[in-house]
């Protein structure tokens, strides 16, 4: 459950300003609503879905009629001061993965004075709830609540109450907007044609979230899924997306690489995997340097290396960890096979043996992120009429 659009932001305090919010929580409306009146009596989505014009507007007016109405609700001061308080005091109270009990129960509490269902606990702290008929089409919106272990630096009026914590990845953000959406959406609740799935996800820093969300069911029957991530390289108010590879799978190994200890006096007498797990480090960079082609970006960086206890003594064991990135999955599966072969036969060139794990419980694969081309042109169409189109 990896996000399928790229919302910007410029500057830290750039997140509370409302025109933020208003833009992207605009967009979770705009395209659940474009989705589920779009749906041909054959079943198929987007091949009824009007082009937008030039001048920024869809051709049908109800359509419009319905843009305009979003807006209007969306800014309402009573909907805009809401959302501001809700980012605030979520910013103010981070919480880590699978221990976001409060912000858990701050979006129940909210939910509930919508008056709208929704299930608890799923994956441990999440939270799913629903809106519309029941029926087909089943669109997902979806955001993440955890934060990460940062000390907040920055002295302002909303900064971190909690020592060591911070929503330093805009989770807070994603959360407010998504409650957002689902209060806009209650209000027009009798346009719904089909069904709105709304998921507050946990652990998303962990790579964890997800997974145990989706082996508990929550995207059963759902026929489409969107996701957003605030991101500070792009102007307030620009939306970026593209369809296909999107953004690159991530995974991680570690490699224990297994020698004789002995003196650091009389090496012959000892197999020394430091040396071993040295020369390993180094051939992983002529992976991506000379094996790789330039255009099909990949990654592999070793950030970890652990080994010995003195300074005299050539240890048994040294371990190296690090990660390894690609945009397909072809990619991301033939670059973790030649790391394995790398640091395999470089062990074996220095006489040691090596284990090499790459299902790290605390850092688990995430494949890559591929944007379904249809998905797309629905929501490129439905930023252009909400958002407007920049001129290049």
């Amino acid at each position: 459950m990896r996000n399928i659009l790229t919302v910007a932001k410029k500057g830290k305090l750039a997140m509370d300003k409302w025109v933020v919010h208003r833009s992207v929580f605009l967009l979770f409306i705009g395209i659940s609503l474009a989705f589920q009146n779009s749906v041909n009596p054959d079943g198929k989505h987007f091949d009824s879905l009007p082009t937008c014009q030039n001048n920024n507007n869809i051709s049908s007016s109800s359509s419009s009629y319905m843009r305009e109405r979003i807006v209007e609700l969306a800014n309402d001061p009573h909907t805009v001061d809401w959302m501001k308080k809700i980012r605030r005091q979520i910013h103010e109270n981070p919480e880590l993965a699978f221990e976001e009990f409060e912000t858990s129960k701050l979006i129940r509490q909210q939910l509930d004075q919508m008056g709208i269902s929704y299930r608890w606990p799923v994956a441990r702290t999440g939270v799913v709830a629903t809106l519309g008929s029941g029926s087909s089409p089943v669109v997902a919106l979806r955001a993440d609540m955890d934060a990460l272990p940062i000390q907040e630096m920055a002295e302002w009026g909303h900064k971190s109450k909690v020592d060591g914590k911070m929503h330093a990845c805009g989770h807070d953000a994603h959360s407010a907007m998504l409650l957002g959406a689902a209060r806009i959406l209650k209000q027009l609740q009798d346009t719904l044609q089909g069904t709105v799935v709304f998921i507050f996800q946990p652990a998303e820093e962990q790579g964890r979230g997800g997974r145990e969300m989706i082996a508990e069911g929550v995207l059963d029957n759902v026929d489409a899924i969107f996701g957003l991530h605030t991101v500070h390289r792009y102007p307030t108010g620009v939306v970026a997306f593209r369809p296909g590879e999107f953004l690159a799978g991530c995974g991680s190994f570690r490699a224990k690489i297994i020698g004789k200890g002995g003196h650091a006096a009389i090496p012959q007498d000892s197999i020394d995997p430091i040396l071993a797990a040295s020369s390993a480090v180094i051939s992983l960079q002529n992976i991506v340097s000379r094996e790789i082609d330039p255009i099909d970006s990949q990654v592999v960086s070793v950030a970890m290396i652990h080994g010995g206890t003195a300074f005299n003594v050539i240890p048994e064991f040294a371990t190296i960890e690090g990660t390894f990135r690609a945009f397909s999955r072809k990619s991301f599966d033939t670059l973790r096979e030649r790391i394995k072969e790398v640091i395999e036969s470089q062990a074996a060139v220095y006489r040691c043996s090596c284990e090499i794990n790459f299902t790290g419980t605390e850092h688990p694969t995430i494949p890559p992120t591929v944007n379904d081309a249809r998905i797309y042109e629905h929501v490129r169409r439905v930023s252009i009429d909400i958002l407007g189109e920049r001129k290049r």
